[in-house]
């Protein structure tokens, strides 16, 4: 037997700061990084009072301890530079918000803290206090911190959730030409979950200007770090996707800024991504003020000794030592930033007896709670309403190439749009033909992505965030949603309304449903009903191709994200070549496309065509709607109530799994809405409680077909 060592393809070092860095750093930079250290402890000090006093809602995730990390890390950012963070980055947040303000007003030791450095703490409390004057308008509290001006995207209280999403904006910067570089900053706990690692492979793959920034406290709550892994030098994780890595005192801001300085000129450079672990700790328990020796998984000495190694003191230390600074400097700076962190919480909090409580004014309006979710709509208004022109004479297209041809001509006129997704740069289109000839016209707009739904769904979501593209994700089949389901609803679907409702997020996902292809019950769902239930999503079935035309060009004009749902069964369909390829079909446009007086039939996507047929064949005196946006926001009611007043009876028709089916919503809300005009229950046509199985007999048993609608159809018009 025959060994050979194999050598990883990148770097991988420790580096430490030695006596003559510390000599060399320019002395502003020092003063810099002690009043942002130093502010950055007053503040969490006064979160921790606040909290203790029941004035935090919800979790305050203390940084104090692990400053050193962020203000090392951020100091030699540009201003065009972004950082998101982890629940736990409040030091993030303030550091990069702080370095914004500093291009205008000096933050140094001396220099009072007025103007927008005053207004970047008062935003930042009041946010985490969850009040109306903070970054997110009081939605994002302590976890949810966005200030995009500044290059915050914004932290996140999903573990790795916010990873992907900072790929999305470093990918924007690279589209548009700039040298900017993203830093996504997450614990040792987040460096095991999927999305984390799917992302570093996605960045290493394309090069992205993106630094994965590892703050190792040691402690996910109450595990350590060597109880969670067999490899606890956690930056090695970046060796398995050709990373250069670091590994750094992160106690240490000077070593910290040269770690950061060397993965910025990577970066810059166009050479991909790099890691850097900065080992902290943080001072306190998971969430509150008391120590982690309080809840007996750490002891008093390895506490006191780690507190020895403060950064703060660890800066001051050497500015005295240089003699740039006294030691009554130090605690006069100190007493400025207590000062100004107990003064702008007596503005937010008032006096009763001897209780501090909220002042009542500073509670956003319970009125604002379902504002903002979704956009307007105001940015379709100069938009032409599609033309109803389709001559029955005209030449006769597949369904599929219609998809093809919609989105050739929206690229072609919107330089924003870019698509991406499994093999779409392929195969003549894709699996199904769908993205035709998009990678040759458009090489530089059409990416073929790893099988990482995870990473490459948040990646777009961070891409439609920052505002420049407009991102077209394609996911084969809807199943795979559930694999990227933090990104499809806790990051893209709530972005909006989370970070305060005015940030937009232009996002398109395009999937089939793939019932009786035989593919089985992982391959095969309809996620209408799904997606109906999520906040922040628009939903379109489009089912004939025209309507596919109009409803794909709304989708990508709406500042939205819009799930766009296809049917393999009507991909083959033949039908007349739509002559408009430019109008929409704006939200609340529902077509009827039969009518009658006995019976309101309601359906959308490949079941339109077999309710129509049914009725055409039954002679049946009813209204079929076709619904076309799904979604609640967009839902047209005026049509749907006008017909029900008339017919008095309702028979929803989908062909997927009752359990996850559309209308069951949907029939709730009718009969909320319209009770008074009904005659009867409303009636369900779906498929069956199973997933649809291999087998073809199981298939078509799971799913709802012809003769369910007969049926049904024929129960209804008995009554009327």
């Amino acid at each position: 037997m025959r060994t050979i060592p194999l050598e990883p393809q990148a770097s991988w070092v420790q580096l430490r700061s030695t006596q003559e860095d510390w000599d060399a750093m320019e002395p502003a930079i020092l003063d810099t990084m002690l009043v942002r250290l130093s502010l950055i402890r007053a503040f969490e000090e006064s979160v921790l009072d606040l909290a203790g006093s029941g004035l935090v809602h919800g979790p305050a995730h203390s940084s104090i301890g692990q400053e050193g990390g962020a203000v090392g890390s951020i100091l030699p950012l540009l201003p065009g530079d972004q950082v998101n963070g982890s629940h736990r980055g409040h030091h993030q947040f303030l550091a990069k918000a702080l370095g914004y303000v500093a291009q205008h007003q000096p933050l140094t030791c001396t220099a009072p803290f007025d103007g927008a450095i005053r207004e970047t703490l008062h935003g930042a409390l009041s946010e985490i206090m969850g009040l109306r004057t903070g970054f997110c308008l009081g939605r994002g509290g302590s976890m949810h911190l966005r200030w995009a001006e500044a290059g915050v995207t914004g932290t996140n209280a999903i573990v790795g959730g916010g990873v992907p999403l900072a790929a999305g904006a470093a990918w924007a910067d690279r589209l548009a030409g700039t040298h900017n570089v993203s830093v996504t900053y997450f614990g040792d706990g987040a460096v095991n979950i999927g999305s984390v690692l799917e992302t570093m492979n996605l960045a290493a793959a394309w090069k992205l200007p993106l630094i994965f920034f590892i703050e190792n406290n040691l402690y996910a709550v109450s595990t350590h770090v060597n109880e969670a892994t067999a490899e606890a030098r956690l930056s090695s994780r970046g060796l398995a996707f050709g990373i250069p890595s670091w590994q750094v005192d992160g106690m240490d801001p000077v070593a910290t800024f040269m770690a950061m300085n060397e993965a910025l000129a990577v970066c810059r450079a166009g050479n991909g991504p790099a890691v850097i672990e900065a080992t902290v700790y943080r001072y306190f328990h998971q969430n509150g003020k008391l120590p982690g020796s309080a809840f007996g998984y750490r002891d008093k000495n390895e506490e006191a000794a780690w507190r020895e190694r403060d950064p703060i003191e660890h800066v001051g230390r050497e500015m005295i030592r240089r003699q740039l600074i006294t030691s009554q400097d130090i605690s006069d700076l100190r007493e400025r930033c207590r000062a100004i962190m107990e003064n702008i919480s007596s503005e937010l909090t008032i006096m009763e007896g001897n209780q501090r409580s909220i002042r009542p004014e500073l509670w956003p309006a319970a009125s604002f709670r379902d504002v903002g979710i979704r956009s307007d709509l105001g940015e379709l208004g100069n938009l032409p309403i599609l033309s109803k022109d389709v001559s029955s004479e005209g030449k006769k297209r597949k369904f599929v190439d219609i998809v093809a041809d919609v989105m050739n001509r929206r690229m072609e006129c919107d330089p924003r749009i870019v698509v991406l997704g499994e093999d779409v740069h392929r195969l003549k289109g894709g699996t199904n033909g769908a993205t035709r000839d998009l990678a040759t016209r458009f090489p530089d707009r059409v990416f073929g992505t790893p099988i990482s739904e995870n990473a490459f769904m948040g990646l777009a979501g961070g891409l439609a965030m920052d505002g420049r593209f407009r991102p077209v994700v394609e996911f084969m089949y809807p199943d795979f949603m559930w694999v990227a389901a933090d990104q499809v609803f806790n990051q893209v679907g709530k972005a909006r309304h989370m970070f305060g409702g005015a940030i937009d997020v232009p996002l398109v996902l395009r999937t089939k449903v793939a019932m009786g292809t035989g593919y089985g019950s992982q391959h095969s769902m309809d996620p209408a009903g799904i997606f109906a239930t999520a906040p922040g999503w628009r939903i379109v079935a489009p089912s004939c191709p025209a309507d596919y035309v109009g409803l794909m060009n709304a989708a990508l004009a709406i500042n939205d994200p819009v799930l766009v749902i296809e049917h393999v069964d009507l991909y083959q369909t033949i039908s007349p070549e739509p002559h408009d390829l430019d109008g929409i079909i704006p939200p609340g446009s529902a077509a009827l496309r039969r009518t009658g007086d006995k019976v309101t039939v309601i359906t959308y996507l490949a079941m339109v065509q077999s309710v129509i047929d049914i009725v055409d064949e039954l002679n049946a005196d009813v209204d079929v709607i076709d619904l076309r946006w799904l979604d609640r926001a967009s839902l047209d009611w005026d049509t749907i109530g006008e017909s029900i007043r008339k017919t008095n009876r309702v028979l929803l028709v989908e062909q997927g799994a009752r359990g996850t089916s559309y209308g069951g919503w949907l029939a709730d809300e009718i009969q909320r809405r319209l009770f008074d005009w009904l005659d009867s229950p409303v009636m369900r046509v779906t498929g069956g409680e199973a997933s649809p199985s291999i087998s073809k007999v199981l298939e078509r048993a799971a799913c709802a077909g012809r003769d369910d609608i007969s049926i049904a159809l024929g129960e209804l018009l008995a009554l009327a």
